[in-house]
Parts: structure tokens; C-alpha cells; sequence
């Protein structure tokens, strides 16, 4: 049967079960556009292509899908960079479809011409210049699986004009043949039993759970060989959600903004399981002092990431889900009451120092405000946010007790993420509450794409806390530069002007006792709806470990005074 190239990407969309694309036509992929109306996929328009690539990004991490995002050449194909890079660091499926100038013209400065696959390459895990109508079938077809296979993350295919043109006959490949990349499933049966030697010497064990724990969707095994050994479980920012928070085992977040408890847990173990996570810099601060006493087994689909910044005293290579069911029934059970005695009592002492103690005659908190949330859901919701103080507020205080719920941008920190990413999450969750946690700054990045989520009835709530501050780098000027305040001071619109202007409710909220009231109002409205929280300006996060210091040199809030 033959097919147009650009009717082809359209077939070879749906056989890969695509839903849902986000993207934004122009001259380089109107073919494809023109074809899409004959086919079932839904299309998005976002207002910005850097909101569609986060949107794309939301939708996969939401649903375990593969996310698609498409822009025209040129612009709308470097608009893309900022998404794509967040998804590369983050190990997320996105399948990127870019239009390109007709290939005898490439080399030629043409108009709206621009090496997109050069610029990509140090952020795909693979990427691919399309320029005949042939290619795009098989094409496709290696980008979905190597998109979701191993390690997930972004790919990106450029598909030439004239090949969206063409006609040829259609054929989808059935499998995928690339000899020079198979990810490996099973660890090896000696190197399970090194690990089960360390693991029955331990009497101080950790468990470090990261992102590949749900990337895996590891979470029964992670809690069975968690139980079976009882084993605390500490996770990175992206691991939130993998463990329940309210288990008894759970320590919460570690690293930079981690507990206070949970980082002095890695500092003082002697074993750490190292279950689908990097050790990035963020998460094991100044490496000379890291975990001194501790062994390590490391966990981990990509064998790069192996010995990378830690030493493995045992490196298991695999998906983690498939090592976790060989591992969980070489290993005996344990209790370790005494290490987690010793945990709890640090526990009791940093809890002292809690933001949650305070009560400041009304103020504005977003440690509270958080927390507001998070009791109005039932801790039911998936959270979305931008990048700053916020972020790290929410992961503070957002319990999450199920996966699937935390959407962030970890590896990149990348500024605009919580809206677009929220919105791509309601098409994999519709039938989910979702709220999206920005800061001032972030949400001014793509606030646009409130008409997007106008447009498309998009059910998400919006709660921007506005300290008139980029409040992480204000934080670090008033840690580390002598209070010298330097392009932080923020002018901010009128938010609920704003919103009201893209047709979305919202509501001004600067009294404590407005807060309840205004997240009812927000959740009982169907669609999208804003609250702008005034929030205290020089309010920081806590616990803080600067940058080059040892984990378990913290900074920490300061006891409040009676």
C-alpha cells in the first residue's frame, strides 16, 4: 500500500498506540499536519514549543508511556532544546518530531534551516535525520523502542520535507534489530551473591531509591526486599513516591534539601543499596566525605552510570525490577532495631527545629500552604512544579504514599516546567486531581500555556507562591554573598488579572485564614483555576547543605524562640 511520507508518521504514530501529540505546525511539517486529519490521534496546540515538549514529558512520567512532541525546523525545532534536555536528565521517553527543510537544500542556509540533530546529540539518547520517505517507517519504529527500552529517554527524528512529500509503500516493522544495543535485564547469579554477603554483614543498611525505581515500576519489590530486610529507604527528588511516605521504613528525601535524619542515615551507615539512581552531586554532596564507613551495591540499567561518581563495592548491571526478584529470595530476613532506634532519635531531635511549629500570626508560609494541599487532596494528587525554594518545599511536604504522583525536573532544574508538565499529566490522569506548584519566576516562563489548558478544558489547579523574589538564588545571596541581593528583585504581574485575561478563574490569597477556603474553591471549579499565595519574601528552605560541603554539614532552621 503506498503512503505519503507525512501520512506514514501518522500510521506508524498509532500503531505505536499514540494518543496524544503536542506540537505546534509550520512550514517544515505542514505535510505532516495536513495528514493528521485523517487520523485519530489527538493534537494539542500549545502556545510555545518548549511548553510542548514539557507537556510531552508530564504525559509520559504521568502514564508510563512513550510522550510525543512535534515543532516545525528552525526556531520551532530549538524551542524544543530546553524540554528534550530536561527529559535526557531525567530518563524520560519522549519521542520528538521535528520538520526539516527538503534535503537538497540542507548545507545551504535555507530558510528556517538549523542542524537540529547536532544540536541534540550531547541531549538524545539518539537521534536521527530522516530524507526519504522509506526511512521514516523503520525509523519510527527504532525511535519508540529505544525511547522506552533500558534506560527511557528522549529521541529525537528530523524528518526532511521532501520525505513527508514522497510516496513509497508502507510496511511497519514488526521487530527491531540493533545489534549494538541490548539492554540487559538479569544481573549475574556471582555478583547476586556478592551483594547477599554484604547485605547479611550489614548492621546499618540504607536503601537510596531513585528514579529508576519507577521508571522499572519496582515499587512491590522495592517494598518486599525493604520488609524482608528491614531496611530504611531513603529516596532522591525523583524517587518520591516509589516507597510510601507514612511506612515506618521511609526516611523521605535525602541530599541537598533532605532530612536532616535521612542524610545523617547515608553518613553514618555501612551499607548502602543504591537502587536506580546516579549519586549526583546534589544527592551525596562533597564526594570525599560521602558515606565514608559504607559499602555500596549499585543497581542500574545503565552501566555508565556505574563507578561514574561513586565506587560499587557491587555493581549490578539489569533492570532493576528483574534484579530485585533474583535478589529478594537469596537474602534472609533481618530487623536491625537498634539502626533504626538511632535513626528515630535524630529524627526527634531535628523535628524540633520544624517550620511546622511555627505559627506567625497569620504569615504565608509555603511550607504551610503545602501542606494545606496536601491535606485538602488526601495526598491523593499528582504535583507538579517548577524549579526553586517551592520545589523543594513541595517535596518537603507533600507526603506522597503512591507512585506516580510527583512530576519535577531534577537533573536539568529547568524553570516553566510545572504548568505544561501538569498539563500533559491531565491527558494521562484525567481522571486524577492535579496541582501545579510554581514560583513567580517559573510561572512567568510558560504562562502561556494557560490557554492551552483553557482550550482543552484542562483540569489543573495552579497555586503560584509569590514572593516577589527568585526565592533559591535570593537564598544562596543571603547564605554565601553577604545578603547582596543581585537581580532577584522581582516585579511580578498581576496574577489574577493575568489568569482572568486567558479565561481561567483565580483568586488572590494573603491571610492565613483565606487558605482553606480559597483550595476548596479551586478544586470544586472543573478546569483550570489559579491562586496566587503572597507568601513571606525571605522565608528559606531547611535543611541546607552547601554546595562542596559534606552531607552532613547542614545548615538548619534555626530552633524558634518562645
Amino acid at each position: 500500500m503506498k503512503k505519503t511520507g507525512a501520512e506514514i508518521v501518522w500510521e506508524c504514530l498509532t500503531r505505536e498506540g499514540v494518543e496524544v501529540v503536542f506540537g505546534y505546525p509550520g512550514g517544515a511539517n505542514m505535510p505532516i499536519y495536513d495528514a493528521m486529519l485523517s487520523y485519530p490521534v489527538h493534537h494539542v496546540l500549545v502556545r510555545h514549543e518548549q511548553g510542548g515538549a514539557h507537556m510531552a514529558d508530564g504525559y509520559a512520567r504521568a502514564s508510563g508511556k512513550v510522550g510525543v512532541a512535534m515543532a516545525t525546523s528552525g526556531p520551532g525545532a530549538t524551542n524544543l532544546v530546553t524540554g528534550i534536555a530536561t527529559a535526557m536528565m531525567d530518563s524520560v521517553p519522549v519521542v520528538f518530531i521535528t520538520g526539516q527543510v527538503a534535503a537538497h537544500l540542507i548545507g545551504g542556509d535555507a530558510f528556517q534551516e538549523t542542524d537540529v540533530t547536532g544540536i541534540t546529540q550531547p541531549i538524545t539518547k539518539h537521534n536521527y535525520l530522516v530524507t526519504r520517505a522509506d526511512e521514516i517507517a523503520k525509523t519510527l519504529r527504532e525511535a519508540f523502542y529505544i525511547a522506552r527500552s533500558g534506560r527511557p529517554g528522549p529521541v529525537l527524528v528530523d524528518i526532511c520535507k521532501n520525505a513527508q512529500i514522497e510516496s513509497c509503500e508502507f510496511e511497519y516493522p514488526e521487530d527491531v534489530k540493533l545489534p549494538g544495543y541490548q539492554p540487559v535485564l538479569h544481573a549475574p547469579r556471582p555478583s547476586l551473591e556478592d551483594a547477599v554477603r554484604l547485605i547479611e554483614k550489614a548492621k546499618r543498611p540504607i536503601i537510596l531509591c531513585g528514579h529508576g525505581v519507577l521508571m522499572s515500576r519496582a515499587e512491590e519489590e522495592l517494598m518486599q526486599f525493604a520488609v524482608r530486610t528491614q531496611t530504611p529507604v531513603a529516596s532522591t527528588l525523583l524517587g518520591l513516591g516509589a516507597f510510601p511516605s507514612s511506612h515506618e521504613l521511609s526516611l523521605g528525601m535525602m541530599g541537598m534539601h533532605g532530612e536532616v535524619h535521612t542524610n545523617l542515615a547515608v553518613q553514618n551507615s555501612d551499607l548502602i543499596l543504591a537502587f536506580g539512581m546516579r549519586f549526583d552531586d546534589r544527592v551525596t554532596g562533597t564526594l570525599k566525605t560521602y558515606a565514608p564507613r559504607a559499602k555500596k551495591i549499585h543497581i542500574e540499567i545503565d552501566p555508565s552510570e556505574l563507578h561514574k561518581n561513586v565506587f560499587a563495592d557491587v555493581p549490578l548491571v539489569g533492570d532493576l525490577k528483574t534484579v530485585l526478584r533474583d535478589l529478594i529470595p537469596l537474602v534472609d530476613e533481618y530487623d536491625h532495631e537498634d539502626w533504626k532506634s538511632e535513626i528515630n532519635s535524630w529524627k526527634s531531635e531535628a523535628d524540633k527545629r520544624s517550620i511546622m511549629n511555627w505559627n506567625e500570626d497569620g504569615k504565608l508560609y509555603v511550607a504551610h500552604l503545602i501542606a494545606d494541599i496536601w491535606k485538602a487532596t488526601g495526598g491523593g494528587a499528582i504535583v507538579t512544579t517548577d524549579v526553586g525554594q517551592h520545589q523543594m518545599w513541595t517535596a518537603q511536604y507533600y507526603q506522597l504514599d503512591k507512585p506516580n504522583r510527583w512530576i519535577t525536573s531534577g537533573g536539568a532544574g529547568t524553570m516553566g516546567f510545572g504548568l505544561p508538565s501538569a498539563i500533559g499529566a491531565w491527558f494521562a490522569a484525567k481522571d486524577q486531581e492535579i496541582w501545579a506548584v510554581a514560583g513567580d519566576g517559573g510561572f512567568q516562563m510558560t504562562a502561556a500555556e494557560l490557554t492551552t489548558a483553557v482550550q482543552e478544558g484542562a483540569n489543573v489547579k495552579v497555586a503560584i507562591m509569590n514572593n516577589n523574589f527568585l526565592g533559591m538564588v535570593r537564598q544562596w545571596q543571603e547564605f554565601f554573598f553577604e545578603k547582596r541581593y543581585s537581580a532577584v528583585n522581582m516585579v511580578t504581574p498581576d496574577f489574577v488579572k493575568l489568569a482572568d485575561a486567558h479565561g481561567v478563574p483565580a483568586r488572590r490569597v494573603t491571610k492565613r485564614e483565606e487558605v482553606d477556603e480559597a483550595i476548596e474553591w479551586a478544586r470544586s471549579i472543573q478546569g483550570p483555576v489559579v491562586l496566587e499565595f503572597k507568601v513571606e519574601r525571605e522565608d528559606a528552605v531547611y535543611p541546607m547543605v552547601p554546595a562542596g560541603a559534606a552531607l552532613h554539614d547542614m545548615i538548619q532552621r534555626p530552633v524558634k524562640q518562645a
